[in-house]
């Protein structure tokens, strides 16, 4: 279908436009309003634009509702209106993903990043920008850094407090945050509070914003690294949990990539998922746990450290695994010597992926061994001590020793 359309001339047009309204059009994109038949968008741009007679929709249901609508009317002449860069975390890259580029018609105004770093003066290419709209908050988390500053945009007034919450929690209370209300519009307004003091107060927002973070940790502030290896008390477990050490050699195994989907096999508390989650732009990653208790700790890890966007699932492997999306890298945390789990993981990764599979058992670590005899890879044997308190001195207490087994699947398996 995409390709016998893509012949044709793009019947779907979307118009970034600011929050000035018709004003804020080029001469291009004005043309194109004044000849479009059916226009989408947000009640309170329709509030402000004179569309005449033309078939007008309100844009008052959610994405998914959205792309529906749309495609059903694949084909007809239809035009969106939408705040700035529609392809900057906007409808506009939310459709491609289902429409062939030749039936769509972009025009951006500038995007909501563009103006607040123009008005604050902050250089773009140093900032992290993110989208907090219809995600979870929690998602700011992960960008919490010193020195850091980060751009992002809201879903609401109350947004802005669970952000002041979230850096209030981490020591980062003494951030500066720009609020910039109707930025580009004729009620534009910059606020400017700290975090902490936002957390407290509580005050109200517009809720067409966007939120400008100037991250400052305080004195005893938790500060959680991007890279991989966090520290194990950052993690809620119940002792089940690959050690940071450990966690560290095996993400570097795993090699995150962005946009990157992984499986985490027998997750426990679900540290492995959520720092590949951390260490990639847009990585994903699938979690199979077969206990409550711990799917339970593992959501509440997943939120706390930035990464609400990973995907529990319940259950035991094998079975648990089918139907799963391909995954560019399979970790087996648990239960590698148990049927089935390794040959299921192994068929579903794509090719040139990447298989890690730790074991601590005299059992599991047969399993490794017989496993790299068929298929290569590579062997690892950690053992980590960590000095303790022995009386009034430091002895090394040494832990478990772990087994560490790592392959790349060939194009051929």
């Amino acid at each position: 279908m995409a390709s016998e359309v893509g012949a044709k001339a793009p019947w779907l047009t979307i118009i970034g436009i600011g929050d000035n309204g018709l004003d804020s059009l080029t001469p291009l994109a004005r043309t194109l309003f004044d000849a479009a038949q059916t226009i989408i968008a947000p009640e309170r741009v329709l509030a402000r634009i004179d569309c005449g007679t033309r078939e007008t929709i309100p844009w008052t249901f959610g994405i998914k509702e959205t792309i529906a609508f749309v495609l059903a009317r694949r084909g007809t002449p239809v035009t969106i209106l939408a705040t700035g860069d529609p392809m900057f975390y906007g409808v506009g890259a939310t459709l491609m993903r289902d429409l062939d580029k030749a039936e769509m018609r972009v025009i951006p105004s500038p995007s909501a990043f563009s103006l607040a770093a123009s008005r604050l003066g902050w250089a773009l290419q140093d900032v992290a920008m993110i989208s907090l709209h219809g995600r979870s908050v929690h998602g700011l988390a992960s960008h919490v850094q010193p020195g850091n500053r980060i751009l992002a945009l809201t879903s609401s007034g109350r947004t802005v407090v669970e952000a002041a919450q979230i850096l209030s929690a981490r020591g980062f209370g003494r951030s500066e945050m720009h609020v910039l209300e109707h930025i580009g519009g004729p009620d534009e307004r910059i606020k400017i509070l700290r975090a902490d003091r936002i957390a407290a107060d509580k005050p109200d927002f517009a809720d067409f914003n966007t939120l400008a973070i100037a991250c400052e940790a305080q004195p005893g502030a938790v500060l959680l690294p991007s890279v991989p290896g966090l520290p194990d008390e950052a993690f809620e477990h119940d002792g089940q949990l690959t050690k940071r050490e450990v966690r560290a050699v095996t993400l570097a195994r795993l090699g995150p990539v962005p946009g990157g989907l992984m499986w985490d096999v027998g997750a426990g508390c679900g540290s492995i998922g959520i720092e590949w989650i951390r260490s990639a732009r847009g990585a994903k990653a699938i979690a199979i746990e077969a206990s409550e208790a711990r799917r339970t700790m593992m959501a509440h890890n997943a939120l706390t450290l930035g990464a609400p966007g990973l995907d529990i699932i319940a259950g035991t492997a094998p079975d648990a695994l089918a139907d799963l999306a391909m995954p560019d890298a399979v970790f087996i945390g648990g239960g590698i010597s148990h049927d089935g789990v390794f040959e299921v993981a192994w068929d579903a990764l794509k090719p040139s992926g990447r298989m890690v599979a730790n074991a601590v058992t005299v059992e599991g670590e047969a399993r490794l061994f017989a496993l790299q005899a068929v298929h290569g890879g590579e062997l690892i044997r950690m053992q980590v001590s960590r000095a303790e308190p022995v009386g009034r001195y430091l002895g090394w207490k040494p832990m478990m020793p772990v087994t560490l087994w790592s392959v790349t699947k060939g194009l051929d398996a």
